[in-house]
């Protein structure tokens, strides 16, 4: 039963779309705006799970639909960062996430970056990161840079908000989700919004193996079984 938790079909792309709103509906409307040109540096913070990184790599597969060169840099990784920079400068939009991981060196690299976007009058920028910019510990003229344009918190979405994108959800998959369903997956075991749809597709599929209804001793045992 472990198998049914992990092989389940992979997730859909990120999109502007696909994000549940929830209070970060005015924030959606911004990366549209920001999309479309009408703004051009934002910054984004939230708590880990909120959809940080989500959100930027929508507006990355936004951009690139819409024919512009688009680059996402995540900051820490295994890649080689400052080479990334050094090719975002071409780039209509750049998304950083994760910006207190970035090196000293690197934390210069994308200083430079901000004046040059700033200077020549197009490109794009969207950055976030754990805490507001101020409270970042970066260096400070780069700190003062991100706080020029546009701020938002990335507000976590309520256990009513999870529940409506869970039923939302079921229903995509041609089934109704009991609103036991919810509650105990909301009061048991991770909270974030992936894995609470990556149980339900668990489920779903666990369901029609067995030829058994959706229920609560049925999720248990689902559960049980991955543990």
């Amino acid at each position: 039963m472990k198998q049914l938790l992990l092989d389940i079909a992979p997730p859909l792309p990120p999109t502007l779309a696909n994000f549940v709103p929830g209070c970060n509906r005015e924030l959606l409307q911004t990366l549209n705006e920001m999309l479309a040109g009408k703004e051009r540096f934002v910054y984004l913070w939230g708590a880990t799970g909120c959809g940080r990184s989500h959100l930027l790599q929508a507006v990355v597969a936004a951009a690139t639909r819409n024919q512009l060169n688009a680059v996402y840099i995540e900051c820490g990784g295994t890649g080689d960062t400052n080479n990334t920079f050094a090719a975002a400068n071409a780039a209509d939009c750049v998304t950083v996430d994760n910006v207190e991981r970035l090196s000293a060196d690197a934390q210069i690299d994308l200083f430079s970056l901000y004046n040059r976007m700033r200077d020549e009058g197009h490109a794009r920028l969207l950055v976030s990161g754990p805490v507001a910019p101020a409270q970042l510990g970066l260096r400070e003229d780069l700190v003062t840079r991100l706080g020029w344009g546009l701020v938002y918190q990335v507000h976590e979405l309520t256990d009513e908000d999870k529940a409506q994108a869970m039923k939302n959800h079921a229903a995509s998959r041609g089934f109704d989700l009991p609103q036991e369903i919810s509650d105990y997956l909301l009061r048991h075991g991770r909270r974030d919004l992936p894995s609470l749809i990556a149980t339900l597709d668990a489920l779903d599929r666990y369901s029609l193996a067995n030829q058994r209804q959706i229920t609560v001793p049925l999720l248990r045992e689902l559960l049980r079984g991955a543990s």
